[in-house]
């Protein structure tokens, strides 16, 4: 399983594996990565679970939740959490759409986060590790 940086086709989401499908309605559970947050760690990007909304880290981070999350709930469709970006990723098709349902606000983490983050919880090292 990948975890897409760059969006391509097809326009839809592909929910059709997708057990649990989307929920417009479910706000996002925070800011950051909820495990990393809890943990003290750290993320590169972002992704919101489409279903219940939990703000997970991307497979370049080091704690992977996104994926994670995705494989414990069984909630497959995510959503880039990263200003700008409004791409869907399913898991279960490896299939990523680069558009989709408006979600409950809001669309992303805060313009200001540090990218990666949070800043004050990056090892020195934090670039070496990723390789």
């Amino acid at each position: 399983m990948t975890d897409p940086n760059t969006p391509s086709t097809p326009s839809t989401p592909d929910t059709s594996n997708a057990s649990d499908g989307i929920d417009p309605s479910v706000p996002p559970s925070g800011a950051g990565c909820v495990d990393c947050d809890a943990a003290g760690g750290w993320w590169v990007h972002l992704r919101r679970c489409a279903r219940c909304g939990h703000i997970g880290c991307c497979d370049d981070s080091p704690g992977r939740h996104a994926t994670a999350h995705a494989r414990s709930s069984g909630h497959p469709v995510v959503r880039s959490y990263e200003p700008g970006e409004s791409w869907f990723w399913n898991y279960e098709t490896s299939k990523l759409s680069p558009s989709g349902p408006e979600l409950a606000p809001p669309q992303s983490h805060p313009a200001g986060q540090a990218v990666p983050g949070p800043a004050d919880r990056l090892p020195p090292d934090w670039a070496e590790t990723l390789r």
